[in-house]
This record gives C-alpha cells, structure tokens and sequence, in this order.
C-alpha cells in the first residue's frame, strides 16, 4: 500500500500545481484516483527487470523498423533476431524510439500510446525483450496527433480527449514565447461556437496538450504504467521542458512544468518496480542541468546535449579549446544521477546547447563545413521574423567525412571512432545510434521524397543485405561495428568507466582532449586522451605514467612517445 508520506507528497504537488485552477474537493478527487492507479499496480501489475548500473551499461537507440527484410514478419521480431545474434552482449538497455500508431514525425506524433503500431509488432514483443534486456521507450507527453483519438473527440466535446489540447485566447500573450522550430505557433479554430486558438509548438500536426487539465496529467500517469506492465522501466519524457504555458512568459521551464516532474518521481519511486525518468531538453546549458531538480527529485537522468556539438566541432576544426572549457564547468554527477551521453541519435545535432560556448564565426564556420559534408540546417523563429540554426541535420558519418584540413577525407575513420571512444569513456551512461554502430551515410533518397530534413539520419536497413555486409570483413559495415563494440566490450570490464566514477579534465593544449575517470573504489584510474588534429603529436608525460597500460591495444606508455593523427589512448594503472 502507498505510504502517508507519499501520499502527503502527491497532494502537495497536486496543490502547487493547480491551487489556483481547481477547488480543493476536486484535487482530493484527482489525488485519490492517483492513489487508486499505484496501489492497483502494486497489487496487481507485473514486476518489470531490475535496472543494474554499472561500468556495464550501454543504451542501444533503435526504431522498431531500423531493420526491414520484405516479408510479412513483424519488423520488431526482425530487430530481436538480429539484437541478439550481433548485439545482445554488449548493450544492457534498448531505447525502442515511439512504436505507437503515428501520422507524423517518425512516431513523434502519437495517434494512440495505448497500442503498438501494427506494422512493428506487438505489446507482446515488447515485453518478451523486457525479459532480456531494459527497455526505455518513449512517453510523448508535450502532444498528440491531429489524427488521433483525442482529437477528434476534442473536437466533439468527448472522453478521451474532452479538454485535453490547450486552446488560447487573443489576448494570451505569446511576445515572448521561445521556438523550436519556424511553424506558425498558433492556428485559429472554431470550436463550440468559439473562436480559439490551437497550440502547435513543433508542427502542425503536433497539437500541444492542456496540463492545466488534471484529468490529462492522470491519463499520462496510467499511460506510464501500461509501459510498465508491458516491461518498460525507463522513460524519456519527449520535449518536457514545453509542457506548461502562461501568458506574458518564455512558456519553457516553468516552475509547473517541474513540479510535474517531481510528482512522476515520486509515483515512480511509490511503484513495486524499480523505474528511470529520463528528461528530453534540447536547450542550453544551465537549462538542461535544472531538470535534475534542486534536490535531485526530478530526472534521473539528463541528455548530455552539449557534447555531440563540442565534439564534433573540435575534430572538424582540430581544437579542443571550447570542449576544454565545458567539459571543465560540467559539474560531476551524484549517485543515481547520470548524463545520457550521445554523439548521434534520431534527431539533428542541436545548437542550443552550444550557445555561451561557440560565439557567432565559429558556428557560421561548422555551419559551412556541415554543409560541405551533405548536411542540412533546421530553423527555429526568435523575436520578430529572424530566425537561428536549431540543429544540424547528417549523419554522423557524413560530419566527419571531411575537414578544411583533411579535405580528401584521409582521416575519416580515425575521427569517427575516437568520438565514439570519448563518448564511451565520458562520465555518464552512452547511448549509441543503431545506425552509426555501421557508420551509415546520408539517407539522400528519403530526404529527397519525403523533403523532411531529419529522415537524412534516419535509414531503414534491409536485415539481408546488412547480414551480408556484416560477414564480409573488408565492408565498412563491418569494419565500424568491429571498432565500435570493441570499445564497448573494453569498457564492460573497466570499473573506472562507472557511469558515476569521478572525472578530471586535464589541459595538454589545444590539439588534445583529455579527461582521467576515478573508480567508486579508488583502485583503478583510467585517463582518456585524444589527438584532435590531423598531425603527429608529442606526448609529455613524467616516469609515473611508465607503467601505463593503453586498453585499447595493449601497449605500455613506456613504448609511446607520440599520438597518431586522431588516436585515441585508454591508459590505465
């Protein structure tokens, strides 16, 4: 049964939130319901796999139809089959992006979080790989289809979906309101002999819910916990940060928005299973770092959105200064916090978190050199009509294909690997993109049909010809899986590669990155260091470092004296 406190704590919340919205009779209504959904689960719900985290841990970022083979089996079966003939012993967690029925958006626009898309499979898959493996999936709680149920019934003044999506007034001030993207923010609609407007923060088939509704934050907490029953216990809040609106503000970060948050954590934390709340906030710095609350009571853990930039900026233009800098002022994580680490996902690389680092040259020049490569740019509208750079749309094998210093793309491989290297070993847990564990190029094809800027990133692999490609060793398929899993299964064995194991940056100029992680037990201590340039360069280390071993082949420091363009050193003691 839930305990008092955590029911104090679930009405205290619910209070905050909505003291000025909702009498005192109702919030006892909501918070009773609330109490009802966790004690029925506790009860009655299926116990999902325990999350260990250790040096061990690896998140896989996978669509259910990365891997498509032209016959009628569903393609998340297909994913299984080859997850664990060529995956399954080096990623403990599978991030499974939105399997839901969807109009838009690669699933981001959900018609329905209660069913699995039919072209994926089904619940069943789902749960049947929760038994191998965690499974983080995605809770899109900022919107839903225009498509969906909800909507229509909105339309129609119907449950479910009566009162969910947030309708304004003319005189809602939207003057300061911050932009992801360049879509019209608001359209006018007509609604029970009304005229109103509809929210769309990201598209127009992305219609933003009412959380000034009680009655849709409660229908998020049950959606949480049908993921749980069908073996998800790691959830990514999508575009969080957007969630509460008000008039005259930013309508980001809001103080509702985090109290949301807090309250999640603490149904989270009341269930019979252990769970992680991960929070998705494409935004500076400072911003992001909120969401693991004040107290620690919010996110478990919090993208790193500022290294992919960094990182792909110093091995463009071979300067480690600016990842010097951050990586500096990141502040150290505490236990049973972490940093979801990534260099490449589902998405663009966002420039947001960039801003305060890289000033307004040195992103026109990484801009251009994008683009160079086959990149595409995607905008967000600030005040008045200008607009700014949101993300970089490419591949992460495209970014480092070629450099204004290595313009035949001599090094190419070396960059790629050594990113993924600095990921891996950075503090925090690292999550890899299926797609760049086989170093997949620009989809130029989809991005020319479908006009869509992000699906450049994201290509569906025939099973077939990859299995193929896999078996033959000269394939660059193969080559990049080899070298990225290697890294990986090093890593596994490696107590100082502890998501949480303390780590030091160290400056040893400006053509190399270095940082030394710390195990919990202060036994094993591993430094990572990078040659960021396309040149030799000279090692000045005294007689302590003699006796180090570099994981990632074996040799002892005493035999080296100089890093290789774009090396990577793992030195242990």
């Amino acid at each position: 049964m839930l305990s008092q406190q955590s029911k104090k704590d679930i009405k205290r919340k619910l209070n905050f939130i909505y003291k000025s919205k909702k009498s005192k009779k109702n919030l006892k209504i909501y918070a009773d319901e609330i109490f009802q959904v966790i004690n029925r689960y506790n009860k009655f719900g299926k116990k999902g796999k325990k999350i260990k985290i250790s040096e061990k841990t690896s998140v896989l970022i996978s669509y259910g139809d990365s891997l498509l083979d032209g016959n009628k089996e569903k393609t998340i079966k297909i994913f299984r089959k080859f997850y664990k003939k060529n995956l399954g012993n080096f990623f403990e967690i599978i991030h499974f992006l939105p399997f839901y029925p969807s109009s838009s958006d690669s699933g981001f626009a959900v018609k329905d979080h209660y069913q699995v898309d039919k072209k994926l499979g089904y619940w069943s898959d789902i749960y049947q790989q929760s038994k191998k493996t965690n499974i983080m999936a995605d809770i899109v709680i900022n919107h839903a289809s225009s498509k969906g149920l909800w909507f229509k019934n909105f339309l129609s003044n119907k449950s479910p979906g009566k009162e969910y999506f947030l309708t304004v007034g003319k005189k809602f001030d939207t003057s300061k309101v911050i932009r992801p993207r360049e879509n019209k923010l608001l359209k006018k609609i007509t609604i029970f002999k009304k005229n109103d407007f509809i929210w769309r923060t990201f598209s127009d088939d992305q219609i933003d819910l009412n959380f000034k509704n009680p009655k849709v934050l409660l229908r998020f907490i049950k959606i949480m916990i049908n993921l749980l029953n069908h073996g998800v216990t790691i959830f990514r809040l999508d575009a969080i940060a957007y969630l509460w609106k008000k008039s005259g503000s930013k309508c980001i970060n809001l103080k509702e928005t985090h109290e949301i948050i807090k309250l999640l954590r603490i149904i989270c934390n009341s269930l019979k299973t252990q769970t992680i709340i991960v929070t998705e906030t494409n935004l500076p710095e400072k911003e992001n770092l909120s969401y693991f609350g004040r107290n620690n009571d919010e996110a478990q853990w919090i993208y790193n959105f500022s290294l992919p930039p960094l990182l792909i900026h110093s091995f463009l233009f071979e300067d480690s200064t600016y990842l010097n800098r951050w990586s500096k002022k990141l502040p150290n994580t505490k236990m049973g916090n972490n940093y979801l680490n990534f260099i490449a996902s589902h998405d663009g690389i966002g420039m947001r978190p960039v801003e305060g680092y890289l000033k307004k040259k040195k992103l026109f020049l990484l801009f251009k050199r994008l683009k160079k490569n086959g990149g595409q740019l995607s905008y967000r509208k600030v005040q008045g009509s200008s607009k700014k750079v949101y993300e970089a749309n490419i591949t992460l094998f495209n970014a480092f294909q070629k450099t204004d210093y290595d313009k035949k793309g001599r090094y190419f491989m070396e960059r790629y690997i050594s990113a993924h290297a600095i990921m891996i070993a950075f503090e925090g847990v690292p999550a890899i993109y299926f797609n760049s564990i086989f170093g997949t190029s620009n989809d130029e094809y989809k991005y020319i049909i479908s006009e869509n800027k992000r699906d450049l990133n994201r290509f569906k692999w025939n099973k077939k010809r990859l299995d193929n490609l896999l078996k033959d060793k000269s394939s660059k398929q193969s080559i990049f899986y080899k070298k990225i899993l290697n890294l990986i299964s090093i890593k596994k064995k490696n107590k100082a590669f502890h998501p949480n194991a303390k780590r030091e940056s160290l400056n040893l100029g400006k053509k190399i990155f270095c940082f030394k992680r710390t195990s919990l037990d202060k036994k094993q201590i591993i430094y990572n260091i990078t040659n960021l340039s396309s040149k030799y360069q000279k090692l000045k280390f005294d007689n302590k470092f003699s006796k180090y071993k570099n994981l990632l082949d074996k040799t002892c420091m005493s035999q080296k004296s100089e890093l290789k363009p774009f090396e990577t050193l793992w030195l242990t003691n």
